[in-house]
């Protein structure tokens, strides 16, 4: 089953990864999880700068590689490692909204 990690490494828009502006997660319904969203959103927007998703395989790589490269506290690493592992079971893509809807069960 694909992750949140798959996703953000093999989805891309316009041959770009995914600005954290365009992913939204949802529910199976399509009503929006503010709290995961904005979690994929920090993690889009300041992890990933240190880091190159194509280079890894895994979300324990890609912690490991957080882990040694910025000052993230364990406890944001722990959060980004859980979110990154988190199923999905769908895409909805929204190009009048210019979004990627990542569907979860929560």
């Amino acid at each position: 089953m694909p992750t949140i990690f798959t996703i953000l490494k093999f989805v891309s828009v316009n041959h770009q990864p995914m600005a954290s502006s365009q992913v939204i997660i949802t529910d199976t319904a399509g009503k929006p999880n503010g709290l995961l969203s904005d979690l994929v959103h920090d993690l889009i927007n300041d992890a990933l700068l240190f880091v190159n998703l194509a280079d890894l395989d895994t979300p324990d790589e890609l912690i490991a590689k957080l882990h040694e490269h910025t000052p993230l506290p364990n406890d944001v690493l722990d959060e980004y490692g859980k979110i990154l592992t988190e199923p999905c079971f769908g895409l909805n893509i929204a190009p009048q909204k210019d979004t990627v809807e990542i569907v979860v069960h929560r």
